[in-house]
């Protein structure tokens, strides 16, 4: 596969009657929810889920999406979506990109990135990442 960056986080996915539109092909809004699913599978394989975010009182949360369409995709396509954090501050915000690998032709039908946030669960602000976020978070892209 042509990824992006090396060493992507990979989820695999196969297109499913219950993400075609009336257009016949994947609904736009369904690669959102792959990109966040896959998103939340890397940050488990990075130790954090929901429970642990919860007991440390501190999670990421979405700033900003970016969604580049490039191809469609159908029923019964075989897809890879690579994610990779690219940037962190350390402190405050990072940057997962994200990429979609159609298994068939090899073709990328879909580039998106986040900017995330850390926030204080208590109260949903701003808040400086906790060192266990800065050592699990660290770019993956190298």
């Amino acid at each position: 596969m042509n990824w992006d960056h090396p060493n992507p986080f990979i989820q695999k996915i196969e297109v499913n009657d219950t993400h075609i539109d009336e257009l016949g092909h994947v609904n736009n809004k369904v690669y959102l929810d792959w990109i966040i699913d896959a998103a939340w599978s890397h940050s488990t394989a990075l130790g954090f889920n929901m429970s642990e975010y919860t007991a440390l009182g501190y999670a990421m949360v979405a700033r900003r999406h970016e969604l580049n369409y490039q191809g469609a995709t159908f029923l019964g396509d075989q897809l890879n979506i690579g994610t990779w954090i690219t940037i962190t501050d350390n402190k405050f915000k990072s940057r997962r990109e994200y990429q979609i690998i159609r298994e068939g032709d090899g073709k990328t039908v879909f580039r998106a990135a986040t900017d995330w946030l850390c926030i204080k669960i208590e109260n949903g602000k701003l808040a400086q990442m906790p060192i266990e976020f800065i050592k699990a978070y660290k770019p993956t892209n190298v």
